[in-house]
């Protein structure tokens, strides 16, 4: 694990990152949709287009983080249970698994961290409460039983892409599919399938009770569907968005080397 961390830290930093300004987007919208002092707030007046709403503005922050340069170098995970379906895959090593999914845990709490120091009470408020998933008002079981149901279908969707020729557009099913979930599912569970997502907001919130289906529902959702479809899952590679040229620690492939002035030069002369 200590040469892992030695050699693969950028790719461990960036998770962290990505999930930090995940959640940072996450409390930012949640003020401006959910917090009823909001101009937006009072403009929507039906809770399903402030959740669709939210669900816009969380897929485009989910489109631009995996296909900016850093997401497409970390593969843009930004969730354990990905992380260990991928693992499961024997997509990845173990100690970067793990290591992978201490950053997402890291960024999750830092991102919320510094979303209530900018945002301070209207982050705290009870309408909004750290953007905190938490069970609708059917249950624990339907919460349980609606986030195995999108964990699963997301990574089916992820491993069915990822491997066609339409790999590029991984990243596009991923997002549409968070902002179906937010806009139509988040009544029933609050929408989460990343428990380190789950715990971020929880941990500020004091809503650690119900963490339990947060941990377990996305993880067994996942582990479902790579089960289910182990053919479509070992084709490809752990990146949502996997661009040539680009560093991966999961399949060696290295950056690609940068022109030298006297290349450059002689292009121009060339031109």
């Amino acid at each position: 694990m200590t040469a892992a961390l030695r050699t693969h830290w950028p790719e461990y930093l960036i998770e962290a990152v990505g999930l930090g300004i995940f959640m940072l987007s996450a409390c930012a919208f949640g003020v401006l949709i959910f917090h009823p002092a909001s101009t937006v707030h009072v403009a929507l007046r039906e809770d399903f287009a402030r959740r669709a709403a939210m669900g816009l503005a969380m897929a485009t922050t989910s489109l631009a983080i995996i296909y900016s340069p850093w997401g497409q170098r970390s593969g843009a995970h930004i969730n354990p249970s990905t992380t260990l379906a991928f693992l499961r895959l024997g997509k990845l090593r173990r100690a970067d698994a793990m290591l992978y999914i201490a950053a997402q845990f890291v960024g999750g709490v830092a991102g919320v961290a510094l979303s209530w120091a900018l945002l301070r009470g209207r982050l705290a408020h009870a309408s909004v409460r750290f953007v905190a998933t938490v069970p609708g008002r059917d249950g624990s079981g339907v919460a349980f039983a609606a986030e195995v149901a999108i964990s699963f279908v997301l990574m089916s969707a992820v491993l069915v892409v990822s491997s066609s020729r339409f790999r590029r557009f991984t990243g596009v099913c991923a997002s549409a599919l968070v902002a179906l979930y937010i806009t139509f599912e988040s009544p029933l569970s609050g929408m989460s399938m990343n428990p380190a997502r789950s715990f971020g907001s929880a941990l500020f919130a004091g809503a650690l009770a119900p963490l339990w289906i947060y941990f377990l529902a996305p993880l067994a959702g996942m582990q479902l569907a790579v089960a289910l479809m182990p053919g479509a899952g070992r084709r490809g590679c752990a990146k949502l968005d996997h661009p040539a040229g680009k560093r991966c620690i999961f399949c060696g492939q290295q950056d690609a080397p940068r022109a030298t002035d006297a290349q450059l030069r002689l292009g121009a002369l060339k031109a």
